[in-house]
């Protein structure tokens, strides 16, 4: 039987709330989506990210949808990096990564 979790969320980040939970069930349906589906679903949940930047309530709704926490780093990710991941894996990530195009750079 499955878990029922009730998430009390601000009127204004209602919207963003319905398509972050669009995006769980899709991302956990098991088969591929639509690629247009996806890519009209994460376009306006972006928008919506990005319309509610800052709010105080953002951080505790992204916990609840990892799908929607995983857009907003890609969205973050050009200025402030891994901005929702604790420091160590993001300083981890960033150096493994600079590792590996050091690498690819000079041919090995």
């Amino acid at each position: 039987m499955p878990s029922v979790i009730k998430l009390t969320v601000p009127s204004e980040l209602l919207s963003l709330g319905r398509l972050a939970h669009l995006l769980q069930a899709l991302e956990g349906q098991g088969r591929a989506a639509d690629p247009h589906q996806y890519q009209l679903l994460v376009g306006r949940l972006s928008d919506e990210l990005r319309e509610q930047q800052g709010h105080e309530a953002l951080p505790s709704l992204l916990d609840h949808f990892p799908a929607a926490a995983e857009v907003y780093e890609n969205l973050q990710y050009g200025h402030a990096g891994l901005v929702r991941a604790p420091l160590e894996l993001s300083l981890t990530s960033e150096l493994a990564a600079r590792a590996l195009l050091e690498r690819v750079k000079r041919g090995g």
